[in-house]
């Protein structure tokens, strides 16, 4: 894996780590735990304290928030926000433009239809369907 780092700054003047994932073109905040197998897609953001387990994979542009879960075997589209300290678990689909509000819980096997929102907060049950509206 790449040593190099690039620095970004945030929204409050801070600056974190980066570096590009082994497979894709993503980038993880050095802090963040992503498994070997995962797929990150360009533009697309882990950040701090994330966990992204085997097999995943993240669409374009997305990104996966602070202290995050996103267990193995999750397909997530492009342009999506899961939050902060969210959950998303295995064997879930997260369509594209999608947002999963922070300390959300996504269960396994679930689909969440492009386009929706999940509150901050929100459950949706393992196997089910994201009744959510749009943003």
């Amino acid at each position: 894996m790449s040593k190099t780092f690039v620095e970004i700054e945030d929204d409050r003047g801070g600056v974190s780590k980066y570096r590009r994932h082994i497979n894709g073109r993503g980038y993880t905040e050095a802090s963040a735990s992503v498994d070997q197998t995962a797929f990150i897609a360009d533009s697309s953001y882990v950040e701090a304290e994330a966990t992204v387990g085997r097999a995943v994979k993240i669409g374009n542009g997305s990104w996966v928030g602070r202290g995050a879960a996103v267990l193995p075997g999750v397909v997530i589209g492009a342009n999506v926000t899961i939050g902060v300290g969210a959950v998303v678990g295995a064997g879930a689909q997260i369509g594209s433009h999608c947002r999963i509000g922070d300390n959300a819980r996504i269960g396994s096997g679930a689909r969440v239809a492009a386009d929706s929102t999940i509150e901050r907060g929100a459950v949706v049950a393992p196997r089910g369907r994201g009744l959510a509206h749009a943003a």
